[in-house]
């Protein structure tokens, strides 16, 4: 492989478009009505003095990376806002030439310590990185006019833990060797979500139920989409998950093939889980929901899930961290205890997802019968660039399904401009389609078509990736 380029990073910008859900979107404690969309634009100037611009974009979701019930929705966001700030002063005050890898690696530890001293969280801090990385990224694959998935099996960003001090375990693998062997999918499953909120038969349409002509039920998703895998929101409440289970049951059992639950930190503890779990098995009635349940995913609280151990509920259902998989060696304390899934989801870092995905082939190989798996888990990913790029990497990642809900709670692309959506179906026509008024997500028995991501940059096509940035409201 040729010496990756190294270049600085001249400037970077944020911009935000309001987005309105169509339908209510409830997990865990929350319930999220409208949320702000964050664009990065980032440009990077090389050696001999030409630059180039590359960008990202990414929901700003409340109460999932900091669930402190005295922080409003507004807090919420304005701690992401610090963490996009606070990354981008890191990112612009070196002027040094570094790989895309450097870049991030430099600055990892530093950005969470102080992070830490601000009073932000690992997962919040780790918002603003992830998303400059992915611009700086795009601009840099643009540069040299080559798709995410190739570049990345060339390691173009120069990808090496040796020596960095971030993911020791994995300082004798052969990360080159690794990422050259990913293919990605021509397709992928979109794995549907079924929020606490949601109506589950066609007759239980909600009595805000919008006149969009889209699905406001599950019944109605299914018939629409052909979903044939679900992820399914638990409250904690056994009574009443139980009581949802049983509808989501009949409704789904002749259209699923496999189901994953979701605890979004409601259990105290492993033996509450566990008391659950053993209810939810022994129901004759749930039996065909529970022959398809693949993983259960973070059903512990986050301060709570890498402090116990898990390992004789795991020999009944292999067990997913995501809300607990805040730093870069997560996974890697998580494992003794018993988890053997880790999330790959983009707020996190795709770098991140990477060095999982290795992990998972590394301790595959050498312990033979013990599955160790990455998922990739969604964060209501809008169509556009947000879509594009997590479905590019766990595509190249070589999953076989993604959690796709965006599509569900928001109607396509009806916030962006027309001009917007009109160019985003004209350069992703397997990708989107049009329909209620709307350019949008194309699921197509269950599946997506991810042909037009073999594209130049960050699954992005062309600098500025179709975005009207002048439409913004809100530019810093």
């Amino acid at each position: 492989m040729d010496e990756p380029l190294r270049f600085r990073i001249d400037e970077i910008r944020f911009s935000e478009r309001d987005v309105m859900l169509r339908l209510p979107f409830r997990f865990g404690a929350a319930t999220v009505t409208s949320c702000p969309q964050v664009y990065v634009q980032a440009r990077i100037r090389f050696a001999d003095g030409s630059t180039s611009l590359g960008c990202a974009a990414e929901m700003m979701i409340p109460k999932w990376f900091d669930k402190n019930p005295a922080l409003s929705n507004e807090d919420n966001f304005n701690q992401l806002r610090d963490s996009l700030k606070a990354a981008r002063s890191a990112y612009c005050a070196d002027a040094s030439n570094r790989t895309a890898w450097e870049h991030f690696a430099q600055r990892y530890k530093p950005l969470l310590k102080s992070a830490g001293q601000a009073g932000l969280n690992p997962l919040a801090a780790s918002y603003g990185p992830a998303l400059l990385d992915r611009a700086i990224l795009d601009a840099l694959l643009l540069k040299l006019n080559c798709s995410f998935a190739a570049g990345m099996s060339a390691n173009v960003a120069g990808l090496e833990v040796r020596g960095t001090g971030l993911a020791d375990d994995l300082k004798s693998f052969d990360m080159a060797r690794f990422l050259s062997l990913q293919m990605p999918r021509k397709q992928i499953a979109a794995r549907h979500t079924v929020g606490l909120a949601d109506a589950i038969y066609s007759a239980d349409r909600p009595a805000n139920e919008p006149a969009d002509g889209l699905p406001a039920s599950l019944a109605a998703v299914i018939a629409r989409y052909g979903h044939r895998d679900f992820k399914i929101k638990l409250s904690g409440d056994t009574e009443a998950d139980m009581a949802r289970l049983t509808a989501i049951s009949q409704v789904t059992e002749d259209a699923a093939r496999l189901v994953t639950l979701d605890g979004n930190e409601q259990y105290a503890s492993a033996d509450a889980f566990a008391d659950f779990f053993r209810q939810l098995t022994s129901d004759p009635q749930l039996a065909p929901l529970v022959s398809k349940i693949v993983f259960v995913e973070q059903p512990l609280r986050r301060d709570q899930a890498l402090t116990q151990d898990v390992c004789a509920l795991a020999k009944h259902i292999p067990l997913l961290v995501d809300e607990s998989d805040a730093t870069l060696d997560a996974f890697v304390k998580a494992k003794p205890l018993g988890y053997t899934g880790v999330s790959s989801k983009s707020c996190k870092g795709f770098y991140k997802s990477i060095i999982n995905a290795a992990r998972c082939a590394e301790w595959n190989t050498k312990a033979p019968g013990a599955p160790y798996f990455l998922s990739g888990e969604d964060l209501t990913m809008q169509a556009g660039l947000g879509v594009q790029q997590d479905l590019a990497l766990v595509s190249w990642l070589g999953l076989a399904h993604v959690e796709r809900n965006g599509h569900h709670y928001v109607n396509g692309l009806m916030a962006a401009p027309s001009t917007e959506q009109q160019s985003l179906l004209l350069a992703h026509d397997s990708l989107y389609e049009y329909s209620a008024d709307a350019v949008r997500l194309r699921i197509k028995g269950g599946q997506i078509a991810l042909g037009s991501l073999d594209c130049p940059g960050f699954a992005t096509g062309q600098a500025g990736g179709n975005i009207s940035w002048d439409a913004m409201r809100s530019v810093y």
